[in-house]
């Protein structure tokens, strides 16, 4: 094999990966998989080459021209089509989170790793220039014992509207956003093995019609089936000391319309996300160093795509298994269960 065949399910995050894939050499999409054939027809378009299309992802998952999947659906669909795609041998890259529960990632990681396929996540944020220059800092030892850090993604009115996946049960704003920072904050810790989470969450704003994209009034028909979180957060103590406060809100009453940040707290040096900036002290003075990467042409996303398609061409080992998903998805269920009940969840 020297070109590996992509189907893209889901025509919403799976443009940026599909055009990704697309413009790596040794990628090619060969067809496309979504319930609206109109969806599929305009993203064709972008596309070099002659694609397929399919509205049954079961059927997709049996033709012998694919050779991988990438699964970009709301969240309640991640694990059937990675499931079926899977079992018919076909490699696998699935959007974040994992999956709308703890059970259902644990099924499909099972599943992936019992059938030898590549499996992989498809992660911007961790994937993304910075975060990556982050993390080789941690890997040079520039942070000294990383024992703190802070992770927040928050919006000021921005539920999402276009799709009721997001808001019943198995989607909201932890699964949303704050899988992006708490993924990417618990990869620069080096990551370590969660051990107890407290938090809270809940809906405050999209049950009363409040809060949605860019301050959209949607219909009663819409936000009455509001089940999910629109907020959340909480701490996470991991099994070697480290402690990590990370939350996320699609709305709320602050300053700021979109932002995340992560900030590092070590024994050497500390880190900002944003602005890219670095704290340490040298000769008892302290310094603020502002890093300025340089430009590219290249995002996040073709440093996933390039990844998923050498893992598969060259073998080489994947730096994001659908394992990392569990992983991350089990703290994040630990935190919205926290906020259920109440009371500190163990994860050891």
């Amino acid at each position: 094999m020297d070109k590996v065949r992509v189907c893209i399910v889901g025509m919403g995050i799976g443009r940026p990966n599909g055009r990704a894939i697309a413009a790596n050499p040794r990628g090619e999409v060969t067809a496309l998989c979504d319930l609206i054939p109109e969806r599929m027809e305009e993203f064709a378009k972008e596309l070099p080459g002659p694609v397929k299309f399919y509205t049954d992802y079961k059927e997709m998952c049996q033709d012998p021209d694919i050779d991988a999947v990438f699964v970009g659906t709301p969240n309640q669909w991640h694990v059937p089509i990675a499931l079926e795609a899977v079992k018919n041998g076909k490699h696998v890259m699935v959007t974040k989170p994992l999956a709308d529960s703890e059970g259902a990632a644990k099924e499909l990681v099972e599943a992936a790793e019992e059938a030898g396929v590549v499996n992989m996540m498809s992660l911007s944020m961790r994937f993304s220039d910075q975060v990556q220059y982050l993390g080789k800092l941690r890997t040079q030892g520039f942070y000294g014992d990383l024992y703190y850090a802070h992770a927040q993604a928050r919006r000021r009115s921005r539920i999402p509207d276009w799709n009721l996946g997001f808001i019943e049960k198995g989607g909201g704003a932890f699964r949303d956003m704050g899988v992006h920072v708490l993924d990417s904050v618990w990869w620069l810790l080096g990551m370590p093995k969660p051990v107890a989470a407290l938090g809270v969450a809940g809906a405050k704003f999209g049950p009363r019609g409040l809060g949605y994209w860019d301050f959209r009034q949607p219909k009663p028909e819409f936000y009455t089936r509001f089940a999910a979180d629109d907020y959340g957060g909480g701490f996470i103590l991991f099994e070697n000391g480290t402690g990590l406060q990370v939350e996320s809100f699609w709305a709320g009453h602050h300053g700021e319309m979109d932002a995340t940040q992560i900030e590092l707290f070590g024994t050497e040096a500390g880190a900002k996300l944003r602005p890219l900036t670095l704290y340490r002290t040298v000769n008892n003075a302290p310094q603020d160093i502002t890093v300025t990467l340089p430009e590219t042409k290249r995002t996040s996303w073709n440093n996933i795509a390039d990844h998923f398609i050498a893992c598969i061409l060259d073998g080489i080992p994947c730096e994001a298994p659908l394992r990392h998903g569990l992983i991350v998805q089990r703290m994040m269920e630990a935190i919205l269960k926290s906020g259920e009940t109440g009371k500190e969840v163990r994860l050891d």
